[in-house]
């Protein structure tokens, strides 16, 4: 038997290979034809999945070629700056291979609610590729996304969750075609400004330059014709696609980048301004107000030791680390070096660092910490770890709830030789060191009773040593300066209140849209909401005009 087993893996070992050594073939023919600037007479070759190789097949893509993402660049590599995770494209012929993939399906779910937010016309964009229209990809893509190099980058991609292909293989790689299409068009120069023809003479105060701002104010301009003005309190445009998301999984030359293109457009920007009580006056300057706050109040953790030095909440931690790199530049391409910064910055260097909480924004903690060059880390997590497939109880076309390795785990793994996630760890207490600073955590095991409720388990108590301890459990609701200076209702959540679709709040001529109505979501989400409160922005000013 161990004979047979060494023969099987010997010959597929030898079955990739030989399939890596035809596909490099079959890049390189393409890559002649191309360079000649003519367009392939014949239909190109490339490998299948069982290693063969065949002219490239769209109607059986999803059969004969298997799923191939791009990978982010290695560990060991990345870890030594705060530059782009993502490596370069993928050959384009691989694109066209992995665009073949996505299938005729009658219904693509991956536009409908339970897939794309802004319903990207995802199964159109993916044939332009196929096809090799990469403009007309482009002009597919922006038609209904207004930041796909930011989605491209930063969404979980819950059209790939609910991709019909995942019924029975592994789904299309909708995420990196996206980011390969509004990179190409970057480069290409397609991407440029177009500023709207015809001014309709409104103005229009958007609160907040985050992806829901940033999507109602680009729609108000350039679609409708309003004059907007961005007011954002940081020093720089752009909120936590700035300053809450790491740069090693955005850079800010992105965001900065498509700010410059809305400016050009005629998007007024005003940083460094916090709107406060001075939001009552702009009802008067102003034909119509979109508050675009965000939820900024994160959820706290109410146990005792909570007051001691060294226990930060995550966005606090992110941000000043995103500010350092800010005021020196030069450490975005040196991890460890920590140039002298004189806001106060928050260190993991050297320090035992626990993670509270998992998602996308416990896993940029994790990345961060490690480029510090923390001296240990843990990540805590409450509920159990989730099943490697779909439950029962979570079927397709829902997101799949599994367990996943993102790009923070992988690089603990790499760098500390194990995952840092621990999990249904409840926290009972901080410890300190009796000069004010945090020196522990002590926890308890719990598993879920009969009653569907955390029960501690007996003697599974523990303490673990920590230097810094990071609260990333997401956020509760948006701060309420604004709120009660306009005197908005609230809903159960303490979010303003304004219904899905109509986003008006209970003051005249005042719309809320994004994590400050909706609670804490994802960037594409954001993006939706901003793009439909343009909307309904510019049917409230045309039912104004009309009554006047």
């Amino acid at each position: 038997d161990e004979m047979l087993h060494r023969l099987v893996r010997h010959r597929a070992g030898g079955r990739r290979a030989a399939a890596s050594h035809r596909t490099a073939a079959s890049h390189r023919r393409f890559d002649r034809v191309l360079a000649t600037g003519a367009v392939p007479a014949l239909v190109p070759e490339v490998v299948r999945r069982d290693g063969s190789v065949a002219p490239i097949n769209k109607l059986r893509g999803f059969i004969e070629y298997e799923r191939n993402p791009e990978p982010y660049r290695p560990p060991a590599e990345r870890l030594m700056d705060y530059a782009e995770i993502n490596s370069t494209h993928a050959h384009p012929l691989e694109l066209k291979r992995q665009a073949a993939r996505c299938m005729d399906c009658g219904t693509p779910f991956c536009h409908t609610h339970t897939g794309c937010p802004i319903s990207n016309l995802i199964p159109e964009f993916n044939n332009l590729v196929f096809v090799e229209q990469w403009q007309k990809a482009y002009e597919n893509l922006s038609s209904t996304n207004n930041f796909p190099e930011f989605t491209g980058r930063v969404c979980p991609a819950p059209c790939e969750g609910s991709c019909v292909a995942g019924l029975v293989d592994k789904s299309v790689t909708i995420k990196n075609m996206e980011y390969a299409i509004i990179d190409h068009a970057w480069k290409a120069g397609w991407v440029v400004a177009k500023p709207p023809k015809i001014r309709s003479g409104k103005k229009v105060a958007v609160i907040g330059s985050g992806p829901a701002g940033l999507a109602a104010a680009d729609q108000l301009n350039k679609k409708f014709g309003h004059s907007v003005s961005v007011f954002e309190r940081a020093a720089r445009a752009g909120g936590l696609l700035t300053y809450g998301i790491p740069n090693m999984k955005l850079e800010k030359a992105t965001v900065q980048r498509r700010v410059e293109l809305m400016a050009e457009e005629g998007v007024e920007f005003h940083t460094g301004v916090e709107v406060a009580g001075d939001v009552v006056e702009m009802t008067g300057d102003f034909d119509a107000i979109v508050l675009a706050i965000g939820s900024t109040v994160p959820n706290n953790l109410p146990i005792p030791g909570r007051e001691l030095n060294g226990v930060v909440f995550a966005m606090e931690f992110l941000t000043k680390n995103q500010q350092r790199l800010f005021a020196n530049p030069a450490d975005m391409y040196v991890t460890g070096l920590t140039s002298k910064y004189d806001g106060s910055f928050i260190s993991a260097e050297g320090k035992d660092v626990i993670v509270i909480g998992g998602g996308d924004t416990g896993t940029d903690c994790i990345g961060t910490s490690i480029r510090h060059g923390c001296k240990s880390l843990t990540n805590f997590e409450l509920f159990p770890k989730p099943p490697t497939e779909r439950a029962p109880s979570n079927p397709w076309p829902l997101w799949p709830r599994i367990f996943r390795t993102d790009y923070g785990h992988e690089e603990a793994t790499h760098h500390f030789g194990d995952d840092p996630r621990t999990y249904s760890v409840l926290s009972k207490e901080f410890v300190g060191d009796g000069q004010g600073n945090v020196s522990g955590v002590r926890t308890v095991q719990v598993a879920v009773g009969d009653n569907g409720r955390f029960e501690e388990v007996e003697g599974s108590e523990r303490t673990w040593p920590a230097d810094l301890i990071v609260l990333a459990m997401g956020f509760r609701h948006p701060e309420h300066t604004i709120t009660n200076a306009l005197s908005l209702s609230l809903d159960a959540r303490n979010n303003a209140k304004a219904t899905y679709g109509k986003y008006r709040t209970s003051a005249p001529g005042v719309f809320a849209a994004g994590d400050c109505r909706r609670g804490q979501s994802l960037v594409v989400w954001a993006i939706n909401e901003g793009r439909a409160v343009a909307e309904q922005v510019d049917s409230y000013l045309q039912d104004q005009g009309r009554s006047w």
